[in-house]
């Protein structure tokens, strides 16, 4: 199937494509959701990020639901929108600097692959695009606090 023909589904849930990166789709996902991120945040601070985050988790959380189920597989890694919305949940907080950025970027991808509970127990018991988003989400909430008080710190 060519590219054009691909379902809206697929372009939402893969990060228009970012997903399908060979290696580490998880990680290009975290990553190419920084500049994003970046100008949200610098055009409309904490609210406007927070605001698109939870945009981002409810069209993803459909997209992934259907891109998965269209591929019959759980949690397909190619589907990095939940990276998406997890690496600008970390951020929500912190004012756009290239330290704290990075730092969150870091931070949120060992808090994605650890999956401190309950973003464990929302990935192994949550199906769908709730289970696909929810963990990233969860795991991200644990260093919204961390990435904070470095922020503090560093001011």
């Amino acid at each position: 199937m060519k590219d054009a023909r691909k379902p809206f589904s697929f372009w939402i849930a893969t990060g228009f494509g970012v997903g399908r990166l060979p290696k580490a789709p998880g990680t290009w996902g975290s990553l190419a959701a920084l500049p994003p991120a970046w100008l949200i945040a610098s055009l409309g601070g904490p609210w406007l990020l927070a605001a698109a985050t939870l945009l981002v988790a409810l069209v993803g959380g459909w997209a992934a639901d259907d891109y998965a189920k269209r591929l019959g597989l759980d949690d397909p890694g190619e589907i990095v929108i939940d990276e998406v919305a997890g690496q600008w949940l970390i951020l929500v907080l912190v004012p756009p600097d290239p330290v704290l950025y990075a730092v969150g970027f870091a931070l949120f991808r060992i808090l994605d692959i650890a999956k401190p509970w309950p973003a464990g127990w929302a990935d192994r018991r949550l199906g769908g695009g709730l289970g696909i988003m929810l963990d990233d989400l969860l795991a991200a909430l644990w260093g919204v606090p961390a990435l904070w008080a470095l922020a503090a710190l560093l001011r």
